[in-house]
Parts: structure tokens; C-alpha cells; sequence
């Protein structure tokens, strides 16, 4: 099943912090697969992320743009944010977006990305956001959510990731 850390994050200031917290295990190449419901907390969690990388702009759901690129402001890797809840044809039709950036150069983060970007890479981290309580409370941004992050493949074999549930 590959290198595995199951948290509950209980707001959604701790959801930006884990991503600030995932940024600094995240290199150039790396890919991060993001899955969960509408509301979950993926593009709170991509907020910190692009926090803690040091990236330029906003980092907000990139529903009709497909994909968004945030540049390095510290000399780091580039964030490339891609929702692929539109995109049909997954990876051919991902490198026909034609992104001003090298991907191997980047930290590539996919939202509703499961069955169409897996074959970009072996080696990806797999970050699964589910509310803690259940569907009964769905209207509440504030319930605990049960965050799982599967690290798969050599890169992320040796990886400590329980750094991920401090702070």
C-alpha cells in the first residue's frame, strides 16, 4: 500500500498548516493527488501548501482554468494546481494545456485527479480528505476531517511523514 499517515484535522487553519507541513517534504517532480468530496478541504489544504513553498499569487480552486501555475518567489519549485474534475481525456489532454513550466521542474498538485493522472507517475503522494463525522454534517466547514496520505513508489518509501501530524 506504500508509506502511510492517517490524521484528523480538526479546522480548517490546522488543514493549511498540513499543507504547509507537506511543503516541506515536497521537491521538483514530486506529484500529489488530492481526493475528497466537494467542500473537503483540498484547495484549503493546496493554500498551505503554496504558503509554505514560497509561491506567487493567490492559490484558489482552479475550476475553469484547468490549471494554474504559481511561481517561485524564494527560488524554489514552481506550484502547477490542476483541477481535473473537467478534464476527460486525462494526461494527453493535461500536456495539451501547454503550462509555461517544466513539470519535472515543479511540485505538480492534482484535485479529482484519481483514474486520470496516475500514469504521470509511479512515485506521487496520495492525499485523501474525508469528514471525520459523516455526510449528516456536511454543511458544517468546520467538522474534523480525516486526512490519509499514501506515499507510493521509492521516493517516498523512506519518508517520514509523521512530521505531518505536529503543529
Amino acid at each position: 500500500m506504500g508509506n502511510q499517515l492517517t490524521l484528523t484535522v480538526a479546522t480548517p487553519e490546522r488543514m493549511g498548516r498540513l499543507g504547509r507541513g507537506l511543503a516541506a517534504l515536497l521537491r521538483p517532480g514530486d506529484l500529489v493527488l488530492l481526493s475528497g468530496e466537494l467542500g473537503a478541504g483540498k484547495t484549503t489544504l493546496t493554500r498551505g501548501l503554496g504558503l509554505g513553498l514560497g509561491v506567487r499569487g493567490a492559490v484558489t480552486s482552479p475550476t475553469f482554468v484547468i490549471a494554474r501555475v504559481h511561481p517561485s518567489l524564494t527560488g524554489g519549485p514552481a506550484l502547477v494546481h490542476v483541477d481535473a474534475y473537467r478534464l476527460g481525456g486525462g494526461l494527453d489532454e493535461m500536456e495539451d494545456l501547454d503550462l509555461d513550466v517544466s513539470l519535472p521542474e515543479s511540485v505538480v498538485v492534482v484535485e479529482w485527479g484519481e483514474g486520470k493522472v496516475e500514469q504521470l507517475s509511479d512515485e506521487r503522494l496520495e492525499v485523501r480528505i474525508e469528514r471525520a463525522i459523516g455526510a449528516e454534517a456536511a454543511d458544517d466547514d468546520l467538522d474534523p476531517r480525516r486526512v490519509t496520505v499514501t506515499g507510493l513508489g521509492a521516493r517516498w518509501g523512506g519518508a517520514d511523514l509523521t512530521v505531518l501530524g505536529e503543529g
